[in-house]
């Protein structure tokens, strides 16, 4: 079966592959009985279809047919063409239905994860807590969140645990993109947008901070007066005095508080 002139004169002019992948084939979606160069390029056409309840996104795993790009040729899913012979993909996953002829990447498919990653095998493992794939450096070096890699950047709302961006993981174990993150940074926001735990070592600032307290005298009526904080750093609560420059928690000595109700006493 041949590839519909329709579908012809819709990627004639695409080559091997689309920008998401160089490949010798495209997928016919089982969903919407569409062709198209990835999956990635269903998902950015679907969601902006005019009525909502058309956009959906295509599950890789349901994908039963390709169309070889070489002889136009549409068939069972398979690396090698059934009518030409051609590879349609230097790296192929049976169970993904995924191509790529850029081996460079290091493609391999994670059991755990489901899906095919990049990096090379060796060089990751599958944290089972976190859901996820991470560098084989964060082995034993990472606070685990449960699944915390199968939900949406914090700062783009895309979702990461598939996501073609590189991601990276906080200190605190929550996750975002990489781009996300060094746009954080350099805006001078030094928190996680989940949990308001600081992302980079802050010492030398809450030294500053000291330092900025104890030339500020606060006036008379503040200067006795005491406020309860929490610790966005290490969860405890304290009662410390006020000042207007910030409040240091007793337990780590960060400056990253916020204020709260006294604790309520039991009957």
């Amino acid at each position: 079966m041949e590839a519909s002139p329709n579908d012809r004169l819709h990627f004639g002019k695409m080559g091997f592959g689309c920008e998401h992948y160089r490949r010798r084939c495209l997928i016919r979606a089982p969903c919407c009985n569409e062709v198209f160069a990835c999956r990635h390029c269903h998902n950015e056409s679907t969601s902006t279809l005019r009525n909502i309840y058309d956009r959906h996104e295509l599950v890789r795993q349901d994908v039963k047919q390709v169309i070889c790009l070489v002889c136009d040729t549409e068939q069972p899913v398979a690396q090698v063409c059934s009518n030409c012979g051609v590879k349609m993909g230097e790296y192929f996953c049976n169970i993904c239905k995924f191509y790529d002829d850029n081996t460079e990447k290091q493609q391999f498919h994670c059991d755990d994860c489901g899906i095919c990653r990049i990096g090379g095998r060796e060089n990751f493992f599958h944290c089972k807590k976190c859901g996820s794939c991470y560098a084989i450096g964060l082995r034993n070096n990472h606070r685990c969140v449960e699944n915390s890699m199968r939900h949406h950047c914090p700062i783009c709302y895309e979702y990461l645990f598939d996501s073609l961006k590189d991601t990276t993981v906080m200190k605190c174990g929550h996750t975002m993109h990489c781009e996300c993150y060094h746009e954080m940074i350099k805006r001078d926001k030094f928190c996680c947008p989940i949990c308001s735990r600081s992302v980079i070592d802050m010492s030398k600032t809450w030294l500053r901070m000291d330092e900025e307290i104890e030339a500020t005298a606060m006036p008379s009526d503040y200067r006795d007066k005491k406020v309860w904080i929490l610790c966005n750093d290490c969860n405890d609560t304290t009662e410390v005095y006020f000042h207007i420059i910030g409040q240091k928690c007793g337990h780590c000595r960060s400056y990253n508080t916020r204020a709260i109700g006294p604790p309520v006493l039991p009957q």
